[in-house]
């Protein structure tokens, strides 16, 4: 087996006759390694790990092998993820295997010997909060499934972190104080790239600690699910914190514009899928670690550790909540200032039909066909009594129009009215009864000026 060393110190090892063997195994990949990209360790068992080839072959004694494929986001249907795994995992393992890593919704359970997880949520793969991270865990194996890239999951050569290196920010305010910290050794760190570290909640990979059991591993693993997943919720806690202030800033347009383009109940929709990958985890890895502890090769550190990171995720949830409560919030008060903006154009509008009501009545009532219209000069002793009778029809239509309106409330006053005098004589009736039976209770026995009931 061709194997590249990586030492303790972070020296790497490699020779001509590993580069082309690692070159030819390349070459014999099938037509679905340019999309799908896999990694193949071996740990030792003492903190060493090393670059292998693509073989599936379970390790022996203290050594253990990790095979990992990334699959890749975008616009692919499950049955076209399935198929890369099946090119990329068979043979050895069966299509039952594949499918039980492939297939969506949580799952923990054995299958075919092996222990399987995975925590798959059901949305489209192009989207960035669809999650997707299933592993098969063999005492001297384990094979890893994941959507995209997840940060922090593999293995970097030691001392080569961004991180441990002394920072310079580039600004044109400071180019003197730029030349003079390259002078001095100093990396330039520019400001998209400090807005990309302060979204970390972890390190890199270079800083990883190098798992010493296939224990070990299984708690990497799941770590670096959740640290993604809290990535993912502070991008969206520093995107909302900076809509807020954009709201407080901006006026009328910039309202409007978030109303119109829906911004906000696209991220609602967003925090519920992210809720139900976190669920999705809830529900698997208390399964994980009962099924751990009873394997000989889990001890009771890995134990804790996957207690702790099952309490992490159950604060992330509450979190993600907090965040979902937050953007509600900021709807529901887009919504009521629209509220308000329509009330507004509503009460000018009303206004102007105050104004031009009395104007149109006048206009009405001058301009019927009708005889004997007033001030207008027609002397026809036939046609006098038009207006008259046309006025007294609108008053008739008026009068049944207000009955109609004002014929509940009528009808409510008549019926108290008429049900008063039996009201009033059931009160008075009860009333006597209880002034006896209460004078008779007090003869009877002294109750301290309290009365039975």
């Amino acid at each position: 087996m061709e194997l590249t060393h990586i030492n303790g110190e972070g020296e790497v090892e490699e020779s001509e006759a590993e580069r082309g063997s690692f070159r030819q195994n390349l070459f014999h990949q099938s037509n679905y390694s340019g999309v799908v990209r896999k990694k193949a360790y071996i740990f030792d068992g003492d903190g060493n790990y090393f670059n292998k080839e693509w073989d599936l072959v379970q390790g022996s004694g203290k050594e253990f092998c990790w095979y990992h494929v990334e699959l890749p986001k975008g616009n692919h249907k499950l049955s076209q993820l399935a198929q890369h795994l099946i090119d990329a995992l068979s043979p050895p393992l069966k299509l039952q295997d594949i499918l039980s890593l492939i297939s969506n919704s949580p799952f923990c359970g054995h299958v075919d010997g092996a222990l399987v997880f995975r925590v798959n949520s059901p949305g489209p793969a192009s989207s960035k909060f669809t999650f997707r991270i299933a592993a098969r865990v063999t005492e001297n194996s384990v094979i890893t499934v994941s959507l995209g890239r997840v940060p922090r999951l593999g293995f970097s050569p030691a001392n080569e972190s961004l991180l441990s290196e002394i920072p310079i920010v580039e600004s044109s305010s400071n180019g003197s104080r730029t030349s003079e910290g390259r002078d001095r050794g100093g990396i330039v760190i520019r400001e998209h790239v400090l807005d990309f570290l302060l979204t970390m909640n972890h390190s890199e990979e270079a800083d990883n600690p190098v798992p010493k059991s296939v224990a070990d591993l299984v708690v990497h693993i799941i770590d670096t699910h959740v640290d993604h997943l809290q990535d993912v919720v502070t991008k969206l806690e520093i995107e909302l914190d900076a809509v807020e202030l954009e709201m407080d800033r901006g006026g009328f347009a910039m309202k409007k514009q978030m109303l119109d383009s829906r911004r906000f109940p696209k991220m609602n929709l967003d925090l519920q899928r992210l809720l139900q990958v976190i669920a999705h985890g809830e529900q698997v890895f208390p399964r994980v670690k009962e099924k751990c502890s009873s394997k000989e090769w889990f001890s009771s550190e890995d134990i804790n550790a996957l207690e702790e990171l099952i309490g992490r995720i159950r604060r992330l949830k509450e979190n993600v909540g907090f965040i979902a409560n937050r953007v509600t919030a900021i709807q529901a008060g887009l919504d009521s200032w629209q509220s308000e903006q329509i009330n507004r154009k509503l009460y000018y509008l009303s206004f102007l039909s105050i104004i031009f009501l009395p104007l149109s009545i006048i206009t009405g009532v001058f301009g019927m066909n009708v005889g004997g219209v007033p001030w207008t000069g027609q002397r026809d002793p036939a046609l006098k009594d038009g207006f008259r009778n046309v006025m007294m029809v609108c008053a008739a239509m008026l009068a049944v129009v207000l009955l109609c309106f004002g014929f509940p409330a009528l009808y409510s006053r008549a019926m108290a009215w008429w049900r008063r005098p039996t009201m009033q004589r059931s009160w008075s009736l009860n009333r006597r009864s209880f002034i006896r039976r209460a004078g008779m209770d007090g003869g009877r026995t002294d109750r301290g000026g309290y009365v039975r009931l």
